[in-house]
């Protein structure tokens, strides 16, 4: 197909599979049922080149079909809000654990972007009360689309709060009653090189922590031990090189015990856990 040789020679990872999904996006099919398709109309045609051109240009895939799939969902994404990622998934996966089988647990998702982590707790764990919690006023208009799009289709309402994560009055009314603190924050240290869809596309408030990519947990910490009960629990996504210094961090902190990382799927730090001090 000349349009995966186009994304190839643009040096886009993954020419065939983004090719495949921009011309189901423009014909209304799945991947899969692209095997069945005999022919593409003009106008079709003329589509679908033209976003593998902006793609070729590295505008994110996500940003030209509008969509973004995270575990179990499919998010509204585009413009002015970061596109969540697969790894961010096992974030998700562990904070379920610490709440399976609690009833109606109170959980914060600090810098929530789209919505991902926080809607998909509320998906998986239904009757959670989840808030999710955005500095960025152009990424909280997709946060809160995104969490009324799911109230439509019946999952438990997630509430959407301006606010910065680092604020030390942000959501006093939770003080020591929450279950789960989950962040996707912002962890690249500045003048880190990352690829064109990022530098590019991502906003800047979701991606740039400072010198070592760590400033925002800094003032995040107090928040979270401010808000988690005695024994609740706090779970932090970072940057590979970062699996030894938030750790030290959060130990370091005074408030959390049981500090540990974890690995993403291809064996790279990915987060780091603890538990808030019975004390």
């Amino acid at each position: 197909m000349e349009a995966t040789r186009r994304l190839a020679d643009a040096g886009v990872e993954s020419p065939r599979v983004d090719a495949e999904l921009l011309l189901g996006h423009v014909v209304g099919r799945s991947r899969a049922g692209l095997v069945t398709l005999d022919d593409v109309d003009d106008d079709a045609a003329a589509r679908f080149g033209a976003l593998v051109d902006q793609r070729a240009d590295r505008v994110p895939l996500q940003h030209l079909t509008g969509r973004a799939a995270f575990r179990h969902l499919e998010l509204s994404v585009g413009p002015g809000v970061f596109v969540p990622r697969p790894e961010t998934e096992l974030l998700v996966e562990w904070a379920l654990e610490r709440l399976a089988g609690l009833d109606g647990p109170i959980v914060v998702d600090l810098g929530s972007g789209s919505g991902a982590i926080a809607l998909s707790i509320a998906h998986e764990h239904p009757g959670a009360r989840v808030t999710a919690v955005e500095r960025d006023p152009g990424a909280i208009e997709w946060t809160r689309h995104n969490a009324l799009e799911r109230v439509g289709k019946k999952d438990t309402p997630v509430g959407v709060v301006a606010g910065d994560m680092t604020d030390a009055a942000l959501l006093g009314e939770l003080d020591g009653r929450v279950e789960v603190v989950v962040s996707n924050p912002p962890y690249v240290p500045d003048g880190a090189r990352v690829p064109r869809e990022v530098a590019d596309h991502d906003p800047p408030l979701a991606l740039w922590g400072g010198p070592d990519g760590l400033d925002v947990v800094r003032g995040m910490l107090s928040v979270a031990a401010r808000l988690l009960r005695p024994g609740g629990y706090l779970g932090i996504e970072h940057a590979d090189q970062q699996g030894t210094a938030l750790p030290a961090l959060v130990r370091a902190h005074g408030a959390f015990t049981e500090v540990e990382d974890h690995v993403d799927l291809a064996g790279r730090p990915r987060f780091t856990t603890a538990r808030r001090t019975e004390g």
